[in-house]
This record gives C-alpha cells, sequence and structure tokens, in this order.
C-alpha cells in the first residue's frame, strides 16, 4: 500500500500517510485500503488500478463492465477510522469514461452502509477532493468500508473509468477506538429509546417503565415527561398549559421559530422633500448596524461612474450627503463594480477595485488602489497607491471583499483583473490583507492551489460572507468564463482550508445558478439570504432576472425560497412599483442584524429598449416569521382544542359552547383567515355527542341556533343530516392525547425531544 508513482506535473505522490493537524486537534492522514469487491471490470482494467496514481497511463484505471445502474468498487480500509475526504485522481486529458454523476457510501460493513456524498466529476485532468459526510446528529461515526457507485459517465453510453482513489481522514487508534464506542454506544441507546417510545405511544406503560429501571435511560427532557404525564396519562389540562407556559419562559420556542417559513414585507422607502442619491448601478452600500446607518458609495448612472459619498439613517429615515466628488475631501475617484465593506472593530470603511473599459485602458492608470475611511474624523486615507506592487490584487471588478475584526484581517477573493489586453481573461485569487501589519498575503491562486485539496476556483459576480462566530468565508455562485455557477465553499481561515459544501445547489432545492445575487447574513439565526440577480434556468441557457429570495439555513443545510414572482411584463411592474421591486441585477443589498431589516437600492432592470436605465428605488424588506409568543398561543389552542372535544364527548354541549366561545375563542388569532376558520370548524365536534339523558332533539336545536347567533358556526347552523355522521374523534381519549403530544413536541428543541421515527418502521418488508 505504500506506492510512489510520478504526476504529471513531476511531483511524487506517495500513499504514506502525511500528518496534517486538525483544528480538532486529531491528525488527518492518508488511509491505506485495499479493493475489497467490485460489480464488474473490462479488459485488463481491473479494480486495483485505482490504488495506483498514474495520470499519464491509459490503461490505470478500473473500467466497468458495463454502464448500468448496477456497477460499484467497494475499498476496505486497513483499519477502521473517520473518512473525512475522497480525491479522484484523472488522466491527463479529457475522456468520456470520467464520472459525471457518482455516489459514495460508506459503513463498517459491505451490507450496511450510508450515503456520504453525491457528486460528480469534471471532465478535465485536474484530482478533485471531495468532503464526505462523517457526522449524524452531531455524532462522529466510523467506516471500514468505502462504495464508490457511478451512476453516469461523461461519455453516453460509454462504461465508467476511475483511474485514482486517494482517503484522507482520522486513522490514530487512540482517536478512533473512542469515536467507534461513542458510535456504538449512541446506536445502542437510540435503539432502546425507540423501543421505549413505541411502548409508551402503545400504553404498554409496564414494559415502558421495566426499560426504562433497567437501563437507567431518560427518554426526553424531564419537563417533556411532566407535560406528557399531565396531558395524556392525566388529562390535566390546566397543569400542561403551565408547562408550556414555563417553555416560553425558558425561551425554549426559540429553535422552532428559527425553521419556520418566512413570509416576505416590502415596503418602498420614499422622500419627497430631502435630497436622494440618483439612479444608478454596480455601485456599493455597506451597514453599521449597531449606528443604525446604511453607506453608498459610486456606481454607474447609465453614462458615467460616480464618486458621491451618501449615508442613510434607519431611525430617522433621512438620506445625508457626505460628499457629492469624494476627490474634494481627498478620497478615492468615481467608480463602479469595486467593492466597500465595513469594519466593526475600527468602524471604517475599506474600498478597492473598479472597472474600466476596454476603450478607455490604453490613456488611464490601471494602478489598483486602496482606501479607507474613518467614520468617527470622517476622513479618507489612502492605504495603497497599487496593492499589486506591495503583494496585493491587481486593478480586479466584481470581487468581493470582508473583514474579520477578530483576525484584524481583510480577505479579497475572485474578480477580474484589469490589464490593457482586453482580449485577456484572468481572474484574481484569495488574499489576506493585515490590517495591523499593512502586509498582504496570498492564500489561493485562480491557478495554483495546495495539492489534492479542494479546488476554489475564482469568479465574478459572486457572493463571499463571513461567519463571525465559526470564523469561516462562505463562497457561492458567480460566473466563470461563460458558466453561471451554482456552487458553495466554505473557508476555515483558522486551519486555511477550503470546503465544498454543494458542487450544484440548484440541484438540492437551492436557486438557479446566479450571477451578480446580493447575500447577507444572520449569524444569530444561523442563515444567510439571497436576492436574485442574472440567472440561468435549470431546463435553459438563456439568461433572466426574476424575482426570488432565498434563505439557506447552516444548521439543517437547507434552501428555503421565501417568495418567487415570474413576472416579466412592464404593465404588471408599473402597477407593482409601491409594492414589490422589479426585479434588477447590479443593485446592493444590505442587512440590519439589530433591527432584522434588509434595504435594497439601485440596479439595472435590464430593459432592452433602454440598455442605460438604472434606477433609484429605495427598499425595506422585512421577514416575518411566528414569535415565542404565537408558537405559546398556538399550543394553548391546540391544549384547549382537545379539552374542548372531550368536553364534546361527554354530551355536555352547554359547557362545551361556553367553554368554546371563552376560552378556546381567547387563544385565537380571529384576524388570520386560517386560523379563523379552524376555529370555526370546531363547532362541528358540538354534535358528536353521546346520548345523554334528559338530552332530547330540541336541546340540540336550540345549540344550534345559540351556535349561529353568537356567530361561531360556519356557514350557518350544521344540517341536521350531517349531525348523523358523527365523528368518533375524542372517543380514545389516550391515542387523541398522544397525537396532540407529539404535535406540542414540534415546538421543542430536538436535544429535549424522544427520537424521530418509529421503531416499526424498522423492518423490511421486502421479500428475502
Amino acid at each position: 500500500m505504500m506506492h510512489t508513482t510520478p504526476k504529471t506535473s513531476g511531483h511524487l505522490i506517495s500513499t504514506t500517510p502525511q500528518p496534517n493537524p486538525t483544528a480538532a486537534g486529531h491528525s488527518v492522514t492518508r488511509l491505506g485500503y485495499d479493493v475489497a469487491a467490485w460489480s464488474s471490470h473490462s479488459a485488463n482494467y481491473h479494480p486495483r488500478h485505482v490504488l495506483v496514481n498514474r495520470p499519464s497511463d491509459q490503461s490505470s484505471r478500473w473500467s466497468s463492465g458495463s454502464n448500468n445502474q448496477l456497477q460499484y468498487i467497494t475499498l476496505k480500509l486497513d483499519r477502521i477510522c473517520v473518512v473525512q475526504t475522497i480525491t479522484f485522481g484523472k488522466y491527463h486529458k479529457v475522456h468520456v469514461c470520467n464520472l459525471k454523476e457518482f455516489k459514495v457510501f460508506g459503513g463498517l460493513s459491505p451490507n450496511n452502509m450510508t450515503e456520504l456524498l453525491h457528486a460528480g466529476l469534471r471532465n478535465d485532468s485536474e484530482a478533485e477532493t471531495f468532503s464526505l459526510k462523517h457526522k449524524v446528529n452531531d455524532v462522529v461515526f466510523p467506516c471500514q468500508y468505502i462504495k464508490i457507485a457511478p451512476h453516469l459517465a461523461w461519455g453516453p453510453n460509454f462504461n465508467f473509468s476511475i483511474w485514482f482513489v486517494e482517503l484522507k481522514g482520522i486513522s490514530q487508534p487512540e482517536h478512533v477506538d473512542k469515536i467507534y464506542w461513542d458510535y456504538v454506544n449512541y446506536r445502542e441507546n437510540e435503539v432502546i429509546r425507540l423501543c421505549m417510545k413505541h411502548f409508551r405511544q402503545r400504553n404498554y406503560l409496564d414494559a415502558f417503565e421495566c426499560l426504562q429501571k433497567r437501563t437507567q435511560l431518560q427518554l426526553e427532557d424531564p419537563l417533556l415527561t411532566q407535560l406528557h404525564d399531565s396531558l395524556v396519562m392525566n388529562g390535566d389540562f390546566s397543569v400542561a398549559e403551565d408547562i408550556v407556559q414555563q417553555a416560553y419562559t425558558r425561551d425554549l420556542y426559540t429553535e422552532y421559530v428559527r425553521e419556520c417559513s418566512y413570509k416576505p414585507e416590502w415596503r418602498r422607502i420614499k422622500h419627497e422633500v430631502t435630497e436622494t442619491p440618483c439612479m444608478r448601478g454596480g455601485h456599493q452600500m455597506c451597514m453599521d448596524s449597531d449606528a443604525g446607518l446604511i453607506y453608498l458609495f459610486g456606481g454607474w448612472d447609465g453614462q458615467k461612474d460616480l464618486n458621491d459619498f451618501w449615508s442613510y439613517n434607519v431611525v430617522s429615515k433621512q438620506w445625508t450627503c457626505i460628499s457629492l466628488d469624494t476627490r474634494r475631501i481627498d478620497g478615492p475617484g468615481p467608480r463602479s463594480c469595486h467593492k466597500i465593506c465595513f469594519d466593526t472593530g475600527t468602524r471604517s470603511i475599506y474600498t478597492m477595485g473598479r472597472y474600466v473599459d476596454p476603450e478607455n485602458r490604453p490613456n488611464v492608470n490601471l494602478d489598483n488602489d486602496f482606501w479607507r475611511y474613518d467614520i468617527e474624523t470622517a476622513r479618507w486615507s489612502r492605504i495603497s497607491l497599487n496593492t499589486q506592487a506591495e503583494g496585493g490584487p491587481e486593478l480586479i471588478y466584481d470581487h468581493q471583499m470582508v473583514v474579520d475584526p477578530e483576525s484584524e484581517t481583510l480577505f479579497v477573493f475572485g474578480g477580474r483583473t484589469i490589464s490593457p489586453d482586453a482580449n485577456q481573461t484572468l481572474y484574481s485569487g484569495l488574499y489576506a490583507y493585515s490590517q495591523k501589519n499593512n502586509t498582504w498575503r496570498l492564500l489561493r491562486t485562480d491557478t495554483s492551489q495546495p495539492e489534492n485539496s479542494i479546488q476554489l476556483k475564482s469568479r465574478i459576480g459572486h457572493s463571499m460572507l463571513l461567519n463571525s462566530k465559526s470564523r469561516e468565508l462562505y463562497i457561492f455562485a458567480g460566473q466563470r468564463n461563460k458558466d453561471y455557477l451554482s456552487d458553495f465553499y466554505t473557508y476555515d481561515i483558522a486551519t486555511d482550508t477550503v470546503h465544498e459544501v454543494s458542487r450544484d445547489y440548484s440541484k438540492q432545492g437551492g436557486p438557479d445558478a446566479g450571477f451578480t445575487q446580493r447575500a447577507t447574513m444572520d449569524t444569530d439565526f444561523g442563515e444567510f439570504y439571497i436576492l436574485s440577480g442574472l440567472q440561468k434556468d435549470k431546463n435553459s441557457t438563456q439568461e433572466s432576472v426574476k424575482n426570488s429570495f432565498w434563505s439557506y439555513s447552516l444548521r439543517r443545510a437547507k434552501w428555503t425560497r421565501v417568495y418567487h414572482n415570474e413576472n416579466t411584463g412592464a404593465d404588471y411592474w408599473s402597477r407593482m412599483k409601491d409594492l414589490e421591486p422589479c426585479p434588477r441585477f447590479a443593485h446592493q443589498l444590505v442587512y440590519d442584524h439589530v433591527r432584522k431589516c434588509h434595504y435594497l437600492f439601485g440596479g439595472n432592470p435590464g430593459d432592452t429598449s433602454n440598455l442605460n436605465l438604472r434606477l433609484d428605488d429605495f427598499w425595506e424588506l422585512h421577514l416575518i416569521r411566528p414569535t415565542s409568543e404565537d408558537v405559546l398561543r398556538r399550543a394553548k389552542f391546540r391544549i384547549r382544542r382537545q379539552q374542548f372535544r372531550e368536553i364534546c364527548q361527554s354530551g355536555n354541549t352547554n359547557q362545551a359552547l361556553d367553554y368554546l366561545r371563552s376560552e378556546v375563542s381567547a387563544v385565537v388569532n380571529h384576524s388570520d383567515e386560517t386560523e379563523s376558520a379552524e376555529f370555526r370548524d370546531l363547532t362541528q365536534h358540538l354534535f358528536n355527542w353521546k346520548k345523554v339523558p334528559g338530552k332530547n332533539a330540541a336541546a340540540i336545536q336550540a345549540s344550534s341556533v345559540a351556535l349561529s347567533s353568537s356567530g361561531l358556526a360556519s356557514g350557518g347552523m350544521v344540517a341536521m343530516d350531517e349531525m348523523r355522521t358523527l365523528s368518533n374523534e375524542g372517543s380514545n381519549p389516550f391515542q387523541s392525547r398522544t397525537e396532540l403530544y407529539e404535535l406540542l413536541l414540534e415546538y421543542f428543541p430536538t436535544s429535549m425531544r424522544e427520537p424521530k421515527g418509529n421503531i416499526v418502521d424498522l423492518i423490511d418488508m421486502a421479500p428475502v
């Protein structure tokens, strides 16, 4: 397993493990393996060829004997390990048998494996490295077997080829042994808890209590056990309400609230009297949330580049022109497609880059000047005449720039370089600028990156966000050459490592590939947001500008489309001009993380009849979610609804009617049509009666009249022929209360709840 083979670059690749300390304190090494099984192979292209990296040898590969979906190759690690990455070597030329789509599975046995990766290789000669899933519910799981299942080759109807496979991860016994036993114990405990859940749901309480006593395991948080006892076992609805009130006091509904869908509310900000910025695109904005100030600088108005500088106070809702020409206050000159970013540590603004038309390049200075604006002193200072001369980027445009206050470092990634030769297409890399030392470091170039690492390709019109809590950069979307991108990478600042989150998130429920989209982040909520720009439709090569807004949950790794508007007609958007911003690109969007509000200004509407048209409209966007108070009210509604149904089942119609009017109505938002309709529908339960001595048709009819006059009956009095088809709901209080309890669990944090799933679902009904 220790082969040394030449690459086309002349460097040597050894399969001998090379330590690479990680942030977690474990060493990531190259993992030894052998080929354990395979579906087929053609001619002399044996599966064991993947052990050796010989990119210039046409025969040094595994090639399947067929191109159906049943092909695979299984690798057996020398010992149980935590496998973190997989690298695929390639032939030194483009090849039709390269894997366009594949899956990777892993497990402790070849018969029980979990999907770790679903991805595809580019059809080129560069090795590609992918991160493999190695955690479930924050529990690290080890593997001894890795299975690679090809799905599609780049050449139609061609067999699949894999040239070389390298695995990296944690192999040290002192670490892996502990991980293994933690994983085994976790699985064992989850099985026991699933059994306990099953017994309690079926009211097998003797078995439940015996298993709990024997194992000393808790099914759930004690607060939820109290809720179950009071609600399900005792039918004490008052105590159940006290417990959900207690949960509200302890802020236990926060996790649920953050997973609720947003409702967008746009509001156009108009100023009839005060002076405001003119129409523009390619401008820049940044936000000082603590001070409640938005800063806007530069852009292109359809005729010329601008260098006016503005601030907007979100409290007083007033624009202030700091300077109509920043050169007059010793600041930068006119520019567009530049970048500015706000540094919370020093309360200053940095700006760099600009676009220069090709015809003007021979006649203008193409140095990359770099500026800082001190908010406290209201003064500009030029940090550098030309960052390229100091080890920084060349003159670039459509790049991205953020400041990490903790390390006092400014990061610049991507963008296209401006050179006298307009036919050149060169992209800038990833740079770090030390504010303290006034020095630049090149972290990644566009053409040369660390060997067998995940490749971070430069691009323009992309997004880059800083997660100040995890100290990671999130880089996604953009354009490279003629390709619109929908990939997503993270860069770990502390370890200088790149991780691929998604090769194509548009296939995973995310936005279409995009360019000039705008992104913001809320680290409190653990999510970021995207407002669309230019997009490539999934099933077309056509560009489009449509309104869509997305959120991405970092915890759940899930995309959610908040809203989408397919309308493109001028007449429609003319009618909507004060209700919702029209589709656009080259706009700017900032986020006030204190007041939880987005602000949008200007952009290019893409009007083909007037290519120089730019926008000057200003909008605020609020993303509305239920509050913890709303969750508490809904929890009480569900509890009181159950109590109401049980009163109805007892046959006491008058008591049920009084309870519906007073107690249930009090926890309904009657202005919400959905809740109001749900409340009105409860009236049907008043007629799901059991026969009570002395209760006659006249009494029931009187109750119906009372309902109708109170406005509670939906659509008037319930017809008598509907009364005879009575629901059995509530006839089994244990079952209906258990269902209610399961509904209430949705509001509580996952860590407090019983395990998800049901043990009966583990039974495989497939024929043996």
